[in-house]
C-alpha cells in the first residue's frame, strides 16, 4: 500500500471546461488552468484535493491566503472548504475532473456542479492522498457508495489484466448503474439498497467468508473501503481479522452531516473508525 502524508497549501485557479452527467446523481466537471501542467503526482489512485469557497461579496481575487481571511473575517464569512477526490488529471493538456454526487439543492460543492457552466472558477488545493492498489496481492476488495465511486475507478484503472478481486458499490437507485472499465480481472458488482438507514447492507457482502481460499490467507487481501461514516464502521468489524496494514479504510461523509460537522466530529470518538 502507498501512503502520502504530503499536505500542500499550494493552490490551482481553475476555469470550468465542462459538465457530463454520468448518472442522475453524479455530474463530472473538467478543468483546466495552466498551473496543472505541474500539479503534484503522489503516487496515490485516491488523490484528493480541497475546494475553496469564498464569499463573492468579499471581492477578493484568488489564491487566497486562508490563514489571513480565517484570523479577521467573521466566523460566518469565512473561507469553506470541501474535500473530493480527483477522477482524473492530464497534466499536459491542463484538464483535471471530479465527479460529483449530487441529492438535490443540499450542500455547497454539489449544487455547485449541478449549475457550473463554462468560464465557472474553482480553486483547489495540491492533492493529499493515502492509498494504491497492490497488484501482487492474491485478491483485492473495493467496498463503498457513488462518493467512492472515482477513487475506486481510478485504482481499476491503474491495474494490469492479472489483478484479481471484486468491486462492491452500493447504491439506491439502480439508475446510477454507469460502466466502471477496467482491464484487471475484477468482478464490478452493483448493490441496489432499497433502505439508506441500513448501515450494515455493504458490511454483510463484504464479509471475507464469501472471498476465495488464499485471499482468506494472511495478507492474501487488500482492502479499500470508504463511503458513509455508519456503513464504513460496519465494514470495519466484519474486517476486524484483517491486518490493519492491509486496509484502506475511511468515512467520507456522514448522514445527516454538514462536512464542517463530520470534520470536526472525526476528530472525536463518535467518528472514529479504527
Amino acid at each position: 500500500m502507498t501512503t502520502s502524508t504530503r499536505k500542500s497549501t499550494g493552490q490551482h485557479v481553475l476555469g470550468v471546461e465542462s459538465t457530463e452527467w454520468l448518472g442522475p446523481h453524479l455530474v463530472r466537471v473538467v478543468l483546466t488552468g495552466e498551473s496543472l501542467g505541474s500539479f503534484p503526482d503522489n503516487g496515490c489512485t485516491d488523490s484528493y484535493v480541497k475546494l475553496i469557497f469564498v464569499d463573492p461579496s468579499l471581492g477578493l481575487e484568488a489564491p487566497y491566503d486562508l490563514a489571513a481571511l480565517r484570523e479577521t473575517l467573521p466566523a460566518d464569512r469565512r473561507p469553506v472548504t470541501r474535500t473530493y477526490t480527483v477522477r482524473r488529471v492530464d497534466r499536459a493538456a491542463r484538464r483535471l475532473a471530479i465527479d460529483f454526487v449530487t441529492h438535490g439543492d443540499s450542500g455547497l460543492a454539489a449544487p455547485w456542479a449541478a449549475a457550473a457552466k463554462p468560464g465557472d472558477q474553482l480553486v483547489i488545493t495540491d492533492p493529499g492522498g493515502g492509498y494504491a492498489p497492490d497488484a501482487d496481492v492474491p485478491w483485492l476488495v473495493f467496498a463503498g457508495d457513488l462518493s467512492a465511486l472515482p477513487a475506486i475507478a481510478s485504482a481499476l484503472e491503474a491495474l494490469p489484466a492479472a489483478a484479481r478481486g471484486v468491486v462492491l458499490l452500493e447504491i439506491g437507485d439502480p439508475a446510477d448503474i454507469i460502466p466502471v472499465p477496467t482491464d484487471a480481472s475484477i468482478e464490478v458488482r452493483w448493490l441496489v439498497n432499497p433502505d439508506p438507514t441500513d448501515a450494515g447492507f455493504l458490511a454483510r457482502a463484504v464479509d471475507p467468508a464469501d472471498w476465495p481460499a488464499d485471499a482468506r490467507e494472511p495478507g492474501g487481501a487488500q482492502v479499500f473501503a470508504h463511503g458513509e461514516r455508519e456503513s464504513i464502521k460496519a465494514i470495519r468489524r466484519v474486517l476486524r481479522d484483517v491486518p490493519r496494514d492491509r486496509i484502506s479504510i475511511s468515512g467520507y461523509w456522514a448522514r445527516g452531516r454538514t462536512e464542517d460537522v463530520f470534520q470536526a466530529e472525526k476528530r472525536e470518538p463518535i467518528g472514529r473508525i479504527d
